[in-house]
Parts: structure tokens; sequence; C-alpha cells
């Protein structure tokens, strides 16, 4: 159901509420609540905004009440602000009234809402990731399968064609163990073929003329390539709502929390807010920080930097350079891996940012 808050702010008091009731989850109800309220209040001047917290309806419902005309925003559920000493009572009730307070006194940011196009092209890229976590679960699976039944590869690494030449002259004396093994790798070939073919749709999708310039100047960047770039761009979609690299980077929660108090200086791990697919892929990309020398490019990144202009490319490699020499500088001063690669992404981010907002003259 649909729980609706009609919430009147004022300065002098706590606020009036209106109307708070239960509906089935659809629009017309919705638009019902609304045309009452306005009848009893016909001789007044109204300005009635909608509001709801980000997650399972996504910008459906935003879509549905902007083409009836009426005014919608999307609170992010981070930036909302709550009764002091937490929500220790939580009920559909009190989370409508929560939303009106924030939407009628401004306490709360609103979610970006993409065209159409981003966010399809985002909602298919996110669909390849879910194929390729099923494919890493039926290698866990068949791994563990060989492994119960006491076979062992003795190369070093798995998954390479080596191991997967090793693992099709497995055999068993059980018939059924081996049809087992058999319809394990029949789904192993079967995913890598669909993420092989959702991966050459991607390669497609970036070179529409929306897309393929920003995803060629990303490229430029070690560790992002045509999914991460594409991501990026689709998922952002306008990266000029950050006023600065690292405002993107706290969007993307990858700054560290704070919690000082009387001098006394406390900092925590990152705050993990805002867009996890994304923080995920920089994490990933920033892997490719933590190896060879600084100031070296492979010839992949030549080929990629060389459709791209001379500025982006020199704004690129100062900060290939940077990153590089600092993951290097941090872990010979005794930080530990994962949290001098979080520091990379934090600032490749910024980086990102620097070159999808034309700031490509200031180092971030």
């Amino acid at each position: 159901n649909y729980t609706l808050c009609i919430f009147e702010p004022s300065f002098e008091h706590d606020g009036t509420v209106h109307c708070i009731t239960q509906v089935k989850p659809e629009v017309k109800n919705i638009i019902r609540v609304i045309e009452t309220f306005k009848k009893k209040h016909e001789n007044e001047e109204l300005n009635i905004v909608c509001g709801y917290e980000a997650g399972c309806l996504g910008y459906s419902l935003y879509h549905e009440l902007k083409e009836k005309g009426i005014e919608c925003v999307i609170l992010a559920p981070t930036t909302m602000k709550t009764e002091k000493g937490g929500r220790k009572l939580k009920n559909d009730y009190r989370d409508a009234k929560m939303i009106a307070e924030c939407l009628a006194y401004g306490g709360y940011s609103a979610v970006h809402v993409p065209t159409e196009l981003d966010n399809s092209v985002k909602e298919f890229i996110r669909m390849r990731d879910d194929i390729k976590e099923n494919l890493k679960s039926i290698k866990q699976q068949i791994i563990a399968f060989l492994t119960r039944n006491g076979k062992q590869f003795e190369g070093k690494s798995f998954w390479t064609r080596k191991h997967i030449d090793w693992i099709n002259t497995v055999s068993f004396s059980e018939p059924l163990l081996q049809d087992t093994l058999k319809e394990y790798m029949i789904e192993y070939n079967h995913l890598c073929d669909r993420v092989e073919t959702l991966d050459k749709q991607i390669e497609e999708i970036s070179l529409k003329e929306e897309y393929v310039e920003k995803v060629q100047q990303l490229q430029c960047l070690i560790g992002i390539k045509t999914h991460t770039a594409l991501s990026l761009i689709v998922e952002t979609s306008d990266f000029n709502r950050f006023k600065k690299g690292n405002m993107y980077s706290a969007y993307l929660g990858l700054i560290p929390g704070d919690d000082s108090s009387a001098g006394h200086e406390n900092k925590l791990g990152i705050t993990k807010a805002g867009n996890s697919h994304l923080r995920k892929l920089l994490v990933e990309a920033a892997q490719g920080y933590t190896r060879g020398k600084v100031g070296f490019k492979s010839k992949d990144l030549k080929s990629r930097q060389e459709k791209c202009s001379s500025e982006v490319v020199a704004y690129a490699d100062r900060a290939n350079e940077r990153l590089r020499r600092k993951y290097y500088r941090m872990t010979l001063r005794g930080k530990r891996y994962n949290v001098a690669k979080t520091a990379i992404a934090r600032e490749l981010a910024c980086f990102v940012w620097g070159i999808m907002t034309d700031h490509i003259d200031l180092c971030n």
C-alpha cells in the first residue's frame, strides 16, 4: 500500500497534519486524496509537493505523478533528518509523517532523476553484472564440488585455459557424479557466452552519439574501460550538479567519516553512503594503480588515449602518475593495502569529475 500524509509547515508551532491514510498502490488513488484536499481548501492558495523515499519504486512513481502535473521529489534516505536519538519506533504512518516534514522544512537532499535513456542503459548494465555474479557463483560451486569429491587441480591459477582443460578431463567412477559435473560445466559455458554477448552490446551502446566522446575520455584513466566508463556516465547522469570533485567522492561514499568532539579527532572508515555500485567499480578500477612503474603506459592505454585530445590525455597522464605514486607512498609508510586502494578510488573519482566537467586545468 501507499501511506499518504498531508502536512502543512508552520514556524510558530510543530505544523499541522491534515490527513494520514493508506490507499492501494495506484497513482489514481494518490490523485484522489490530493483533489479531495484541494476541494476542502479551495479558497486557499495551495502549493502541494509530493515526495517518497528512494527505494524499490525507482523512478516509476515520479514519472507517473509528473505526467499528471503533480510536482514530485525523491528523497535520498541517507540525507533525511531523523528523530533525535535514532528511530526507536517505526511504522508506515510515522515514516509518511517524517517524509512530509522533511519536504516541508527542507531536511533532505533530492535524488537526481536521470533521462529515460540513461536509466535504461543503467538497468541493462546492472543486468549484465547480475549475470556475472551468477557466473562467479557457478565457478565457486564447481570448485567446491570437485574438492568434495577428491579432485584437486595442481596448477597455480583457476579458470585459466589449462584449468578448464583439466576439468574437462576429470572422470568419476560413479556415472551420476560425472553427469553432475557435466551439468555444472554446461551452465558455466552458457553464462560465459551470455556475459560475452552482453559485453559486446555494451560496447555498441557506448558508441551512441550521447556517450562516445565521454566514454573515450574516461578510458584515458588507468583501470577504466568501456563498462566502468559507461556506468559512471549513466548512473551519475549530470556531473555538473557537484561543485567540486570531493563532493562527487562524498556522493559515492568514498570519503572517511568523522566522529570528533571537544578537540579530539576520531576518523572513521568511509561513509559508504550513496551509489554503492559506482563505488565498487571505482575501487576495482583503483586496482590498476597497484602495479607497474610510475609513468608507465601500456599499449592498451596508449591506444585508448589516441582517440582523445592532447589536453585530456595530459590531464589523465598527470592523474595516472599521481595516483600510482600515491599508492606506493602509502604502502611504503605501512598503510594497509585495502586502505591505500580505497584512497586511490576516492581521488580517482575526483579526476573522473574533472574530465566530465571540463576542469582539466585543475588537479583535484
